[in-house]
């Protein structure tokens, strides 16, 4: 059931060289602890986990996709990679503990605005105060695209669901600031027309 996706491949290391500068200190001597949300295959978790010892990584998604992510999991044998958990946005409560930051790469599209409302609302729920939550994908700027490529591939999200598609990074900043919760604090820019947007809770 392991699944493999060549993007991650490619996306890993610039995200692995953003994530690091935010991620560089354990919190009161122990590990800090990181949910990622929609964790797909599960070859990022383990890279990640890999490369940020200091990191107790939760990975995590719906039911379905949790077969790949734990054959992952369970042939790197990384102390600080723990058993993907089942995590649905859209359910009233998330079955996870306290974390001190969250992640999640390429989920803000393929996703409706009012489960974005849920993800933001979640998010802030279970982080503390000054915890990160980092969103990896394409975003646009005043309802411009970035690349032909991104309109291209809207414009496919958008005939496969027509509640999908490539978010306005002021969408994603308003969601953010509802009840004063977050922060947009970094806009990284990432290879092939993607970014890494850092959101810090108040």
């Amino acid at each position: 059931m392991k699944r493999y996706s060549p993007a991650c491949d490619k996306n890993k290391q610039a995200i692995l060289n953003a994530l690091k500068p935010f991620l560089e200190e354990r919190i009161n001597n122990k590990p800090c602890r990181l949910l990622e949300i929609g964790s797909g295959t599960g070859q990022h978790a383990v890279f990640f986990a890999e490369h940020l010892p200091h990191v107790e990584w939760q990975p995590s998604d719906v039911h379905g996709q949790l077969a790949s992510i734990d054959a992952w999991q369970k042939e790197a044998k990384l102390a600080n990679l723990l058993p993907p958990i089942s995590l649905n946005i859209d359910a009233n409560s998330w079955s996870v503990k306290t974390m001190h930051h969250i992640f999640t790469a390429n989920i803000a599209h393929i996703i409706s605005i009012e489960q974005l409302q849920r993800l933001f609302r979640g998010a802030a729920k279970y982080l503390p105060s000054s915890g990160y939550f980092f969103i990896y994908g394409p975003f646009n700027y005043d309802g411009q695209f970035t690349s032909d490529s991104n309109a291209a591939f809207d414009l496919w999200l958008k005939n496969r669901d027509s509640q999908s598609g490539i978010r306005d990074i002021e969408i994603l900043s308003s969601l953010a600031n509802q009840n004063s919760q977050f922060n947009l604090v970094e806009d990284i820019a990432m290879p092939a027309n993607n970014r890494l947007l850092v959101f810090k809770k108040n």
